[in-house]
């Protein structure tokens, strides 16, 4: 399938698994800056926008799956396979970072479990 001018069909999932792989991406660095630049907010605060940027990061990842599948579907026609790469690769980025910020958390409650004891 494509346009009547020629040019491939718009592939937009693949714009879209690109959008959220940034947006997952930059979620935990924004919102680490931000409890700097806030007095009243703590770094621990910043923890409540883990599940916002693994959301992201599966939400890139499986719109970047359906782009490829349009891809497939189309035999090619579609275009954006580069795009969906990217925002493959950028949403599993931003989901490692949630679970990286998931563990640091983790493991700071558990020493201070120990510390209090």
């Amino acid at each position: 399938m494509s346009s009547s001018d020629g040019r491939p069909l718009a592939n937009g999932s693949a714009g879209a698994a690109v959008a959220a792989g940034v947006l997952s991406l930059v979620t935990m660095p924004l919102a680490i800056v931000a409890t700097r630049w806030s007095a009243a907010y703590e770094l621990l605060d910043a923890a409540y926008l883990i599940p916002v940027a693994a959301t992201l990061g599966a939400v890139g990842v499986a719109l970047a799956r359906r782009a490829r599948a349009r891809i497939q579907r189309t035999l090619g026609r579609a275009g954006g396979a580069r795009a969906a790469r990217w925002g493959r690769a950028l949403g599993i980025a931003g989901f490692l970072v949630a679970v990286t910020a998931a563990l640091a958390v983790g493991v700071y409650g558990l020493l201070e479990l120990v510390a209090s004891k």
